[in-house]
């Protein structure tokens, strides 16, 4: 159990280091083309897309990291994202080092 939990830690420490975190992904589009998707705004370094191991669906949300934060910037940008006719929800986010932590009031 111990060994879980830090698994889901480092895991939770490790998308703070992403840019981008997009929702409302259809559930037949893939790592590769939201990939494919996001390249037309930069180079993207990495997209990490969850499965749930129960169902082997993905879970419509993944987080995408860019070289550079101004090609992050770019997909912020544009009004509306569109894969498949479903509208994408993004959101930036927030970096933090993995030694900061939230203080308990927030």
């Amino acid at each position: 159990m111990a060994a879980a939990s830090a698994v889901q830690a480092a895991g939770r420490r490790s998308r703070q280091l992403f840019d981008i975190f997009v929702a409302e992904i259809p559930w037949t589009v893939s790592s590769k083309e939201l990939k494919e998707y996001f390249s037309q705004f930069g180079s993207v370094q990495r997209c990490q897309l969850p499965f749930d191991r129960d169902t082997g669906f993905h879970k419509r949300y993944c987080w995408i990291k860019f070289s550079t934060p101004e090609e992050a910037q770019n997909v912020l940008q544009k009004d509306s994202h569109i894969l498949e006719g479903s509208k994408l929800t993004l959101k930036q986010q927030i970096h933090r080092r993995s030694n900061q932590r939230k203080n308990p009031s927030e």
